[in-house]
């Protein structure tokens, strides 16, 4: 069995001679399909509860409810697609891309349906409503769960130093980015279903891309190695780079899930305003990708990852302040709190694709991204589940003007954020950066003299 690091390395080893060269054709035909990926994350993640609670008056606990359920059913499912990738990853890449192809149309369909949900319930009995969403929530999450697995552990399996790779990840999550920005402008300039139908063209064209982007160097022993679900888990820098991961996702899920109540009603800003705060967030975490991986090169990934959780705790503690008429300064927040996020983007992937490489698990990053994505979803479900009907409690409901409501919010959207990031920074200190250094100490440290008896 490969040996295993104490923890991922966040230095740039020189590139394994079976890394396939990534130029920037490569990087747009396998990072597009990261655009519609992203496109589609933020309305279900970010526009739907608040569709859902001011265009059918569904009450936020009950709303909370049924996104936790689905999310958690959702996050419970994504190691065993992780392993149904390996799979298709061990038979060939034409697997996986038809894999690929089924999962796009299930998204789809999914997608579509929950925002116009009327096409199949009357939106005025809620029961009936709640039920058909929490069926597409399952429908629409399997699809694009498969999809993102199959398409990260295709990135994952390319190779390379860890410069390589947080290229590799740079440019799907950069594209990501991309398609955030247009998610969060289309609904409100032209509507839901141009949402709808750009989401399905960009998904369509991304594929394509896909199918002719670089692929993994073929290994015939993958074919006949046991695909372990467990295994990621036995590793112990596993297990350490993703609690920090889990306490730095759920500190990320909570403004985003609370983001649009914040700005209608603690701040009280135009509706013409949404785009304008959602984009500049985006649009900033976008242009900060090439500035995060500059700094790799000098400081690493994990300290560059810790840098921009210090920048996020600053940001938010600030915003903790605004309030009615402050939409201006928050515009300011958006700001730099999306370039903070940059560094959550790409480095956290980096580094786990250098762990797995590191401990020669190459066939299993399925298993590996599995486990991955089951923390973001239950970070996501957590975030949806605890933090909106926590405020139900505290007497905040959509449209509230009580003061009382209104600073359960900020502490809502600012506080908690803000205390996860430092537990997240903490952790990431003791967890990954101290064990790394003291590894490179030990590994640097001369070998003794042996005494030789007269």
């Amino acid at each position: 069995m490969p040996s295993v690091p104490s923890s991922p390395s966040a230095s740039s080893a020189p590139p394994t001679p079976s890394a396939p060269s990534f130029g920037t054709l490569d990087g747009l035909r396998y990072g597009l399909l990261g655009l519609p990926l992203a496109f589609v994350a933020l309305p279900l993640y970010v526009l739907l509860p608040n569709h859902y609670a001011r265009a059918f008056g569904v009450p936020l606990a009950t709303l909370g409810a049924v996104l936790l359920g689905a999310r958690l059913l959702d996050a419970l499912t994504d190691p065993l697609l992780g392993r149904l990738s390996d799979r298709l990853h061990a038979r060939s890449p034409r697997a996986v891309l038809g894999a690929g192809a089924v999962a796009a149309g299930l998204l789809l369909l999914g997608f579509a349906l929950l925002f116009f949900p009327q096409l199949l319930v009357d939106p005025v009995h809620h029961g009936a409503l709640l039920a058909a969403a929490a069926v597409l929530l399952a429908l629409t999450y399997a699809g694009y769960s498969m999809l993102s697995i199959a398409h990260q552990s295709w990135g994952a399996m390319l190779g390379g130093d860890a410069l390589q790779r947080g290229r590799i990840v740079g440019w799907r999550e950069g594209m990501g980015l991309v398609g955030v920005v247009l998610a969060s402008v289309i609904p409100t300039v032209a509507g839901l279903p141009a949402m709808v139908a750009v989401f399905g063209v960009l998904l369509v064209v991304g594929w394509l891309l896909w199918t002719r982007a670089p692929r993994p160097a073929r290994d015939d022993k993958a074919l006949h190695v046991p695909v372990d679900l467990r295994l990621p888990l036995r590793r112990p820098a596993f297990r350490r780079l993703l609690a920090v991961f889990v306490l730095n996702g759920i500190a990320s899920a909570v403004p985003a899930t609370l983001v649009l109540f914040f700005v209608q009603d603690r701040l009280q800003a135009p509706a013409s305003l949404e785009p304008a705060f959602l984009g500049l967030y985006f649009v900033m975490a976008a242009v900060s990708i090439p500035a995060w991986l500059r700094l790799v090169r000098r400081f690493g990934l994990a300290r560059c990852w810790l840098g921009g959780m210090c920048m996020s705790v600053a940001v938010f503690a600030w915003a903790g302040a605004m309030g009615a008429g402050d939409a201006v300064p928050f515009l300011i927040v958006c700001a730099l709190s999306g370039f903070a996020i940059g560094s959550d983007l790409v480095l956290p992937g980096a580094l786990l694709a250098g762990l797995i490489a590191e401990a020669g698990d190459q066939p299993h990053a399925g298993a590996y991204f599995g486990w991955w994505n089951f923390a973001t979803k239950l970070n996501l479900a957590l975030a949806a589940g605890l933090a909106l009907p926590l405020l139900g409690l505290a007497g905040y409901a959509p449209g509230a003007r009580d003061g009382t409501a209104l600073q359960a919010l900020s502490l809502a959207y600012c506080l908690l954020p803000c205390v996860l990031k430092v537990a997240a920074g903490l952790a990431l200190w003791a967890l990954v950066i101290r064990p790394a250094a003291a590894a490179a100490s030990a590994a640097a440290a001369p070998l003794p003299i042996p005494k030789v008896s007269p």
